[in-house]
């Protein structure tokens, strides 16, 4: 059982992709991180992917200077560090805007949404050089991964400071009988990432249901990032109380 205090990190992709598609600026990104962070949300994630779904490059340039206001709160980018994301994070690199922690997801430029992790070995050296980069820049680096738990030490091996367990299986067994193995499987993943000094974060389909079942059973989450879920209660229970709700899941 994890006693380790979980930081919740509010994804804001789908709350772009609904503005998106009419051109009159609501909802509005920066509005709904202000509010997620005011009521508790330790940080915001983004994914801005090359299409420009839903986060565009303007956004994360008004993320950056909003977290500047919040030294205590963190700016999660993640997406595939092949397409856009490092010419992203330089961007604020350069202009001296807050960047904590990139996640490397393993995602091509059409995908529906990020549904798998990085292979080792075939992906390590194509990895080593980006992840060393992010450390120059001062960033932690987050790699995406199934919940596997012989590629941890490899993912160590290349330089990653925490993998984030692509948490999918999981969701899709709760209420089945796999529940319980998908559990045991996801904590063996956290146990092996742990034993060999990386830290672990968790996202993919985690919601007010099942999350605080993960967080009590799998060991050591420093994070999770959820987004889609949380958006979706938002819009019945609006962003103060969802992130509250949330939080009480995540209570050791």
């Amino acid at each position: 059982m994890s006693t380790t205090l979980t930081a919740l990190s509010v994804n804001l992709n789908k709350v772009a992709l609904v503005r998106n598609t009419r051109h009159l600026g609501i909802p509005s990104v920066t509005r709904a991180a202000t509010l997620c962070l005011q009521a508790g949300a330790s940080g915001i994630t983004v994914h801005p992917r090359p299409d420009a779904r839903h986060i565009r490059s303007d956004d994360v340039l008004e993320l950056a200077h909003l977290i500047k206001a919040w030294p205590e709160k963190e700016f999660n980018i993640e997406g595939n560090p092949l397409h856009n994301l490092m010419d992203c994070v330089a961007d604020l690199i350069a202009r001296k805007l807050p960047v904590h922690q990139v996640t490397f997801v393993p995602d091509g430029e059409g995908q529906f949404t990020s549904d798998h992790g990085w292979n080792f070995p075939q992906d390590a050296n194509r990895l080593r050089p980006l992840i060393a980069q992010a450390h120059a820049w001062g960033l932690r680096v987050s790699l995406f991964m199934d919940a596997t738990p012989d590629a941890m030490a490899q993912a160590k091996a290349v330089g990653a400071d925490r993998v984030e367990l692509y948490t999918e299986p999981y969701s899709a067994s709760w209420a089945t009988p796999s529940q319980s193995a998908q559990l045991e499987r996801f904590a063996n993943a956290a146990r092996a990432a742990l034993a060999v000094g990386l830290g672990v974060n968790a996202g993919h389909d985690l919601n007010r249901e099942n999350l605080a079942a993960f967080v009590r059973a799998v060991p050591g989450v420093s994070e999770v990032s959820i987004g889609h879920a949380l958006i979706a209660d938002a819009l019945e229970l609006g962003y103060t109380e969802t992130v509250k709700q949330y939080l009480h899941c995540l209570q050791p």
